[in-house]
């Protein structure tokens, strides 16, 4: 979709045929019969338009409560943070009065802020700034918010602002781009910010290498569920901690303090695997220390211990018994434990879970979660139970 296109679609003539893609209910495999037909009474670029557009809004359900009502191209969608993720972000930035949202896209973060300040979005693409302006229209922010088409690596904050949020590109023609110094703009460009707004918020990749981090801010990783999202780097009054974890929706987070040495165990009665959020962010020693838990392994985000704990921040398994890993062994115990079902995960083996589902000789009623890992230094698996609820995304391959 081009600017002109855009503006067509939201023009009486452009949203009447948009109702009637969206009643469509298009998907992936109906998209070619409903657009021939919609090209026999349409403009043929309006007519894809409208479609891509009412297969791109299904999509964006799964990050925004107003998708229905959205304008995105399949870029920007999958840029861009849910929503959930852009409010919790956002309460940071209450109490200032005007935030620049710099790097604005489809406006995911402008909505979000708007509740907390007025907003000043910036963007250097005209049709994705169209597109912010739209839906701050659909989640009626728009009286709240300045829109702005500028190239943020020359632009320079004017007077009146009290705060910034950037959200630089991390994709380049197409693929990611994971150094923070091949970031459009990249990541020094905020410095270069600062001394005129020192309160910053940069969104990040959860993958950011730590030595790219700037000295003196500090670095949060936002997981949803169980699902790692990104990170956001926070300098100024908006620095609360030097690391932080946080899990979505429910809020919860730690933070970085003092830690004593972690004892080293064998397995005991339960094992408890870090959200990802906790591991990225450095806190496993810390989270151990806060469960009265010992390692498996020095270098493994296994955690164990004698009696079950209620914490947001693991997932917890029942360890029935543990072995050194071989075969024909493990084959044998899970024959006698009636297994015919497992979710394999590992954190240090070079053993691959599809691969060991396939040379397992499974029968029997009976599920069992399979832990490959490290127990002080030797490879070992662990024949677990599951104790907490799948959350939303979790997968029975690799843990993360």
């Amino acid at each position: 979709m081009d600017l002109t296109t855009f503006r067509r679609l939201r023009s009486p003539e452009g949203a009447a045929l948009l109702t009637e893609a969206c009643a469509l209910a298009p998907t992936e495999a109906t998209f070619l019969s409903h657009l021939t037909a919609l090209r026999r009474r349409h403009p043929p670029e309006l007519a894809a338009a409208a479609l891509e557009l009412a297969l791109l809004r299904r999509r964006a359900a799964a990050k925004f409560s107003r998708a229905a009502a959205m304008y995105v191209t399949a870029e920007a969608l999958e840029q861009a943070s849910s929503e959930v993720v852009a409010q919790h972000r956002a309460r940071r930035y209450g109490g200032f009065g005007r935030v620049a949202d710099l790097g604005c896209g489809i406006g995911g973060d402008t909505v979000a802020l708007a509740a907390a300040a007025r907003v000043l979005a910036v963007d250097a693409d005209p049709l994705r700034l169209a597109m912010a302006e739209a839906n701050a229209e659909a989640y009626g922010v728009r009286d709240r918010v300045e829109f702005a088409l500028a190239d943020l690596r020359a632009w320079s904050p004017p007077g009146g602002l009290d705060a910034l949020f950037f959200d630089p590109a991390r994709r380049r023609q197409g693929r990611r781009v994971f150094r923070a110094a091949a970031y459009e703009p990249p990541l020094e460009t905020v410095l270069g910010w600062l001394p005129a707004v020192p309160a910053a918020g940069v969104k990040a990749a959860p993958g950011i290498d730590p030595a790219e981090v700037p000295p003196g801010c500090e670095v949060e990783f936002i997981a949803v569920g169980w699902e790692l999202r990104e990170a956001a780097l926070w300098f100024g009054p908006l620095r609360t901690a030097g690391r932080r974890a946080t899990l979505l929706p429910g809020g919860h987070t730690m933070t970085d303090r003092p830690a004593g040495p972690v004892p080293v165990a064998e397995p005991q009665a339960y094992l408890f695997e870090p959200n990802p959020a906790v591991i990225r962010a450095g806190l496993v020693e810390a989270l151990a220390e806060e469960l009265g838990a010992a390692k498996l392994d020095p270098q493994i985000a296994y955690l164990t211990g004698g009696r079950p704990v209620a914490s947001p921040f693991v997932r917890a398994y029942a360890v029935e018994e543990w072995l050194p890993f071989g075969l024909k062994r493990l084959n044998a115990r899970l024959r006698a434990l009636g297994v015919g079902q497992v979710v394999v995960k590992k954190r240090g083996s070079p053993l691959d879970p599809e691969d060991l589902r396939r040379r397992l000789r499974l029968d029997g009623p009976e599920r069992r979660t399979l832990v490959l890992t490290h127990v002080r230094g030797r490879h070992a698996v662990l024949i677990c139970r599951d104790l907490t609820p799948d959350p939303a995304g979790a997968s029975a391959g690799p843990a993360p």
